[in-house]
């Protein structure tokens, strides 16, 4: 089995070169935020990684989390490792100072969470979760609540959950059936929830469940959703974990992957009802959800790049440690370890630049969050925020999609090997599928991109970032065939983008036929446009005295690679987005 090994170099490089660490290091909001700290933070993240998580992943996808008498226990090792997690401080990392926090900027978090997704995405699901719930709760919340809950969540004492679906709803939220009765400061909250991630377990000393309820009088569909605070154990007036609320764990699934993370049914309100606060104001649950739902969907597509990497790790050593075979060619002499073979060799590379690219693009939307939040101008926060607004569908979707197959890849490279599970590499395509679900599949991800975000306003924000890829193509004279694959995936982008504009207002349900060919369009030029950049960024540090050959023609070789393997993907995809809508909707529901 291989040992997780962070790629710093290829880290901060994206987060400085590609994401604009310097821009976002020059928001009053990170004045005492620099390079030298981002460093410093990242190279602590990587030991706490392979010391600490990495040892504990395999072990836990095969014991597994268990549940008995209504309890759940984490793998062997997993408390502890959490216990270590919340100590060194990492749980607030991105959490405001007010509350505990270290108040770091997104673009650091971001790749830190990278890091601890690639060692042990099982275990530090649990804190993700967690950090939509502040997320939620900082905006939303109101001050007594913050008060109560941000302190302790921000630390780490206390998890928190999102409890969405139901199993008559799957993903359709307006069918949601759990009741939620005044009774004077609280609510009593009765139904019952399924998929809650770290639902219920024995690492934190409380959880704090976010869950989506309806009022008696609410209206139907979305518009009647609440959220709630409902709390496994109800605070005392000093904020120590109370008297056990009425939640109970029935059951938790057995799935494909990410064993060693329970996936909880919780029953609510089973006698009494369970107690819970109402956040805002009634009716404007699923406003408020979405805050930790668009906060958790970047999460997602970074454990897609995380997973990718693991993935590219785990193979790359198998590559070079098999022996098989001679090298093509030769008829005698020694016998080859398999990464002499030519087809090995363009697998590899193909999971080396699809992971490089996702990588930039989810780092580069981190900034843009960041930028959302914090910049001085009102009319830049309101730029970024429309770009992060087009790019959090694409993260998560294209990212995690990218996942799957880099995965898959890597057990492809250990042939039958990859197969058996003792290798280990089926581990990581097991615990990868998830993610092209979680928070929405990649097609509720791609009919938000062609609706909410290209189609109601005219592509202009979609056209304004192709623009900006096109600014690249000039610097890249140097790179001729990363330049004209470049130039002719842009081309089809944006005439992609054109039809969507154009049909949409007409005929949205073609666009929907093929919104998912347009979001992995758009993520894949998206991740060209990114590869393009660090070439020539890596040219030009090639010039530089000192300069790290080794690892800038490595990015030179990741870039061509990606313009002459990846990018040839776009021109299928242009065909598929504007043609192919007739024979999607070809047949009737009832002719199938």
């Amino acid at each position: 089995m291989s040992t997780y090994s962070a790629p710093l170099k290829d880290i901060q490089f994206a987060v400085r070169e590609l994401a604009g660490l310097a821009e976002v290091t020059a928001l009053p909001a990170f004045g005492e935020v620099n390079a030298e700290l981002a460093q410093q933070v990242l190279e602590e993240a990587a030991k706490f990684a392979r010391e600490v998580l990495d040892p504990l992943n395999r072990a836990g996808d095969r014991q597994g989390a268990m549940l008995a008498d209504g309890k759940v226990t984490a793998p062997a090792g997993f408390k502890e490792a959490y216990r270590q997690f919340i100590e060194a401080g990492w749980n607030g990392l991105a959490g405001q100072p007010q509350y505990g926090g270290q108040g770091l900027p997104h673009v650091i978090a971001t790749p830190v969470q990278e890091i601890w997704k690639s060692a042990n995405m099982a275990l530090c699901l649990c804190p993700m979760l967690t950090s939509g719930v502040i997320e939620a709760l900082k905006v939303h919340g109101s001050p007594a609540q913050q008060q109560l809950y941000l302190p302790k969540l921000t630390a780490g004492e206390w998890a928190g959950t999102m409890n969405l679906t139901e199993p008559q709803a799957g993903s359709d939220l307006s069918a949601v059936r759990t009741r939620a009765v005044r009774e004077g400061d609280h609510y009593r909250i009765q139904g019952t929830k399924i998929f809650i991630t770290w639902g219920e377990h024995d690492m934190a000393g409380n959880i704090v469940h976010l869950v989506l309820a309806r009022t008696p009088d609410a209206p139907e569909g979305v518009k009647g959703i609440s959220l709630f605070i409902v709390p496994k154990y109800l605070p005392k007036a000093d904020g120590a974990p109370g008297e056990r609320n009425e939640i109970r764990c029935v059951s938790i699934e057995h799935k494909m992957g990410i064993h060693g993370s329970p996936t909880c049914v919780l029953a609510y309100g089973d006698q009494k009802g369970a107690i819970g606060y109402l956040v805002g104001e009634e009716n404007r649950g699923l406003e408020y959800m979405f805050t930790m739902m668009n906060h958790a969907r970047l999460a997602v597509g970074v454990e897609g790049v995380a997973i990718g990497e693991r993935s590219y790790q785990h193979a790359l050593d198998y590559a070079k440690s098999r022996v098989q075979g001679r090298e093509i060619g030769q008829r005698a002499g020694d016998r080859v370890t398999i990464i002499h073979h030519p087809d090995v060799r363009r697998m590899l590379m193909s999971m080396r630049a699809q992971t490089e690219a996702m990588r930039a693009l989810a780092y580069f939307a981190a900034a843009t969050l960041d930028k959302a939040r914090h910049h001085p101008d009102p009319s830049e926060q309101r730029r970024s925020q429309g770009l992060l607004d087009l790019l959090t569908p694409v993260v998560k979707g294209w990212c995690t999609e990218q996942g799957v197959e880099v995965a898959s890849t890597g057990v492809q490279i250990h042939g039958g090997m990859g197969f058996i599970e003792e290798t280990g590499a089926a581990q990581y395509l097991r615990d990868a599928r998830i993610t092209t679900i979680y928070e929405g599949t990649t097609g509720i991800q791609a009919n938000d991109l062609v609706g909410r975000k290209v189609g109601y306003e005219k592509g202009a924000t979609a056209l304004a970032v192709i623009a900006a890829m096109r600014s690249v193509e000039p610097a890249l004279a140097a790179e001729a065939s990363v330049r004209a694959s470049f130039k002719e995936a842009v081309d089809g982008l944006e005439a992609a983008t054109r039809w969507i504009v154009e049909t949409f207002p007409a005929d949205p349900r073609a666009v929907a036929a093929v919104s998912v060919p347009y979001l992995k369009l758009f993520g894949t030029v998206a991740g060209g446009w990114m590869m393009a950049r660090s070439a020539v960024i890596a040219r030009q540090q090639l010039e530089q005295p000192e300069a790290d050959q080794d690892f800038l023609q490595g990015k030179l070789a990741s870039a061509r690679f990606y313009a002459e393997h990846e990018l040839p993907r776009a021109l299928p995809l242009v065909r598929e987005v504007t043609r192919g809508a007739g024979s999607v909707l070809a047949l009737s529901p009832d002719k199938y």
